[in-house]
């Protein structure tokens, strides 16, 4: 049970990649993930188009399991048809907006045995599943592309546009300018990735890293969410608020900065799974040889 614990809180850090669990489906689509926008709000895990029978990712046992029809609540449940496994040292994984299979639901799971099937329960119209895992112990949703295994994937994320916003609320287009004032600003990016084709739905990369003058000035982590006193928390040099981050969907706030008067180069760097998961990842650059890094230099002259 503690291999895929262990191996989520190495990669928490940008060490290694996960290769303990196993896939839920072969053959699903991923149409949104962990950190996505949702009108404002992250996913707390991930969404699959899919056809077939969900397996379980690790070795469980059956602690909650919530049918369509749950009598348990008045209200139409967004996850729908929902189960969650214990695999041990606090941690849980949830598959919803699923169906029930025809036979009778049993306790023990080991890994890669059937769970739940694709289906349409719940806030969705589009037949698959919903996955995500939950750290009970440190009370926070974990990023599930941290613990499945990592899907081919050669291209970079797309940076769509990257802001700075002064502390008078001033909006600067890096497209459009690169002559701002001396002072403090947040640095606004709107980025998506794509695993194969234009035609997949954007997702969100792992991580933002935004630098100045070679130095490493923020790290925005899609990892884990923590829940500090009913406040979801996202890390970015330190915990948080999501509401903070996800102000100006679908871009995200990925950093705060200070620009001295002069010549100024800003770097951001955006990199997805793929990339972290390359030999020579490192948390102050892109990889060594990976492809899936994509970065954006801006040369700023600062009055």
């Amino acid at each position: 049970m503690k291999r895929w614990f262990c191996a989520i809180f190495t990669h928490l850090f940008f060490v290694s990649a996960i290769f303990a669990v196993d896939w839920p489906l072969e053959g699903a689509v991923m149409t949104s993930n962990f950190g996505k926008s949702d009108m404002g709000h992250p996913m707390l895990g991930d969404s699959f188009r899919a056809e077939g029978v969900i397996n379980t990712i690790e070795n469980g046992e059956l602690i909650f399991r919530r049918g369509v029809k749950s009598s348990s609540s008045r209200f139409t449940s967004p996850l729908g048809f929902m189960t969650a496994l214990d695999h041990g040292d606090g941690l849980i994984s949830i598959y919803s907006r699923a169906e029930a299979l025809q036979s009778p639901p049993q306790k023990q799971f080991i890994v890669s045995t059937p769970v739940a099937a694709a289906g349409t329960s719940g806030w969705t119209k589009t037949k698959g599943f919903y996955l995500s895992i939950f750290d009970r112990k440190d009370r926070r949703w974990v990023n599930p592309s941290l613990v499945i295994p990592v899907r081919p994937d050669t291209r970079p994320p797309a940076i769509r546009s990257v802001r700075l916003k002064s502390r008078d609320n001033q909006m600067i287009d890096l497209a459009a300018s690169r002559t701002i004032r001396q002072g403090a600003y947040t640095i606004i990016v709107h980025t998506e990735d794509t695993v194969l084709n234009d035609s997949d739905p954007p997702l969100m990369p792992m991580r933002i890293i935004c630098s100045v003058n070679g130095v490493e000035a923020s790290v925005l982590a899609f990892e884990t969410f923590s829940a500090r006193d009913g406040v979801l928390m996202l890390f970015r040099n330190g915990l948080v608020p999501a509401s903070q981050i996800y102000a100006y969907a679908p871009a995200v706030e990925a950093g705060e900065v200070f620009f001295n008067r002069g010549q100024v180069t800003l770097e951001i760097i955006v990199q997805d799974i793929a990339a972290l998961s390359s030999p020579g990842a490192s948390s102050g650059g892109t990889s060594n040889g990976a492809s899936n890094s994509r970065s954006a230099v801006y040369r700023l002259f600062v009055e």
